[in-house]
């Protein structure tokens, strides 16, 4: 009765010690986040006879223009554009319009609009 229980332990003894914890859990990386490009602040407010535009932009930047289109109304009045990089992410645009009305900047960066903005001096 020994010799059977022997054996039998003996040819378990390589499947019970392969019951033991080797996992080692992985710790996962960092998620890399890239945000798009968004404009994360806006102003449009008259300064006497001009119109001026604060804008800064935030997230991942490439190189290029921000161009405004102006409208009063829905009549277009001027468009104009600045260059932006990663040192420089923040701009002020400005247009002449001496008379009260209803102003829109529309923003748009590497052929995306990003915000409109709008000041009412009078109704639409």
């Amino acid at each position: 009765m020994k010799r059977p229980l022997l054996l039998l332990t003996l040819l378990l003894a390589p499947v019970l010690a392969g019951c033991r914890y080797n996992f080692v859990p992985l710790i996962p990386p960092a998620p890399q986040i890239a945000l798009p490009t968004r404009i994360t602040q806006a102003e449009l407010r008259r300064d006497g006879e001009t119109l001026r535009l604060q804008v800064t932009l935030d997230g991942r930047l490439e190189p290029g223009y921000l161009q405004v289109s102006w409208f009063d109304s829905s009549r277009e009045i001027g468009a104009d554009s600045v260059y932006l990089d990663a040192e420089t992410r923040s701009a002020t645009l400005s247009l002449s319009a001496p008379e009260p009305g209803a102003y829109r900047a529309v923003l748009s960066f590497g052929g995306t609009v990003l915000r409109q903005v709008e000041l009412y001096e009078v109704k639409p």
